[in-house]
């Protein structure tokens, strides 16, 4: 079951003009988040890992509206010329993210999740933070997973990744408290995007997490991007920290 997608119109009073970077943004989850923040009339900076993931993004009608560039958060030297370079920045929102399944396993692959996942997230942030600090309302959203508290037998790069992220998340908002930038993460559950595909086509693999889940759908990235919104908001103002669960009860059974 699908929701009716969201408008975001309730968060229009907050982020009219606000300037927000969503690192990975051009699908998925990040991209549901950009364009909740484009609804809102946000200014909008997005980055995708290629020429032809930013290109792709002149087809969305919300993300069109975005100002997109390619990023490789692996290369520290681009990451600081890009975002090191902002002169103001009121959120940044971290998003880009790999899952290699079963070929985790081998050391070499697990290094390289790690090195997008965990390493990337925390070059962002250190990029963006003296921008940030500029503003009178930062916050920064990283992009934790329900891996981030139970295991994954075929992915351990990317569950220790996300646990990872839980981590750095709570390190930050205490190093970046006296400059009153929040930091917080959303965990989302099964969401239904690309890369769950797979496991939604296949009637018992989907039928094994319905009946875990009690919401008993999975969820859309439109859920996600509500939380984001919410958690990256004024509404939030005294919320830092946290790792707010969008799971629809998953991590409860």
């Amino acid at each position: 079951m699908e929701t009716d997608p969201v408008s975001f119109s309730w968060a229009r009073d907050w982020y009219v003009d606000r300037r927000i970077l969503v690192v990975g943004g051009s699908s998925g989850i990040g991209a549901a988040i950009a364009r909740g923040f484009v609804a809102a009339g946000a200014q909008v900076l997005v980055t995708g890992v290629s020429d032809d993931d930013i290109k792709d993004l002149s087809s969305d009608p919300r993300l069109s509206r975005a100002t997109a560039f390619p990023l490789d958060i692996r290369d520290e030297a681009s990451v600081e010329a890009r975002i090191g370079a902002l002169d103001d920045l009121d959120c940044l929102v971290n998003c880009a993210g790999i899952i290699r399944r079963g070929d985790e396993l081998d050391p070499a692959v697990f290094a390289q999740v790690v090195e997008i996942n965990l390493t990337g997230t925390m070059r962002c942030c250190a990029a963006a933070r003296p921008a940030l600090a500029r503003s009178p309302s930062a916050a920064i959203l990283n992009m934790a997973s329900m891996l981030s508290y139970f295991g994954g037998g075929l992915v351990p790069g990317y569950a220790a990744s996300k646990g990872g992220i839980a981590q750095l998340t709570k390190s930050l908002a205490i190093a970046y408290a006296s400059e009153e930038i929040r930091v917080n993460a959303v965990a989302p559950g099964w969401i239904a995007t690309p890369l769950t595909r797979e496991l939604r086509d296949d009637p018992d693999r989907s039928r094994t997490i319905l009946e875990r889940t009690p919401m008993r759908r999975w969820g859309q990235p439109d859920d996600v991007a509500s939380a984001a919104l919410f958690l990256c908001s004024p509404a939030a103002a005294f919320i830092t920290a946290a790792i707010v669960n969008v799971d629809g009860g998953y991590s409860a059974m």
